[in-house]
């Protein structure tokens, strides 16, 4: 699969890493391609170096079967990951083909996709999050899919971020809009932390952007 850093969704990452540390632990991949795009969130057990390396594992992982099914990256993540502290992981894939969006979750990187049209119901969906470690302990794989059209928006955000952000989204803003404020407004300040906006820009519909 032919990936770029651009087309198919207009994404943005707002990041913050806990006083005191060098490197975070929560790290972002996305690939893109004409067809489909594919957005990750990983967040490595603990803080630090050894956080850090987890993560970046996984993220290597990811790129070397990046044309994969979202459930064969996450064994292909778990795999590589268990000599490492292990992460949890978000990954949704947007497919074109068929307007769809299908996204997994192992631990505790929440993801919320808002509707951008009224008559889509309900207006936000909240991706199921499995426990587990990858690396550590698989649990039972099963992704979902879920129907998108063009203007909505996915939003991924490791625990450093607090509950409450889904209440005060405006899909109408910019997805750097969006990131920048959920981090600033809801970021615990006790964790790294880190916010993933991406807005499809396939499908039917219009999209109106402040």
């Amino acid at each position: 699969m032919d990936y770029s850093d651009r087309g198919l969704i207009d994404w943005a990452v707002a990041a913050k890493t806990l006083e005191g540390q060098k490197e975070s632990g929560d790290h972002h991949w996305v690939r893109v391609g004409p067809s489909r795009a594919m957005a990750a969130v990983v967040d490595g057990v603990g803080h630090g170096n050894e956080a850090a390396l987890a993560a970046r594992t996984a993220l290597a992982a990811l790129d070397e079967s990046a044309g994969e099914s979202p459930l064969t990256l996450f064994q292909r993540c778990h795999a590589r990951l268990r000599p490492t502290r292990g992460v949890v992981m978000s990954l949704a894939l947007f497919n074109a083909t068929d307007d769809t969006l299908t996204w997994l979750g192992v631990g505790n990187v929440e993801g919320v996709l808002f509707r951008r049209h009224l008559h889509h119901l309900p207006r936000q969906e909240r991706l199921l999050q499995r426990p587990g470690v990858l690396g550590d302990h698989l649990p039972r794989l099963a992704a979902s899919v879920v129907r998108i059209s063009a203007g909505d928006v996915l939003v991924f955000a490791t625990d450093g971020v607090g509950e409450g952000f889904s209440d005060h989204t405006d899909v109408n803003d910019s997805p750097r809009q969006i990131a920048d404020r959920i981090l600033t407004r809801f970021g615990r300040g006790t964790d790294d932390a880190l916010v993933l906006v991406a807005r499809y820009l396939h499908g039917k519909g219009e999209i109106t952007i402040r």
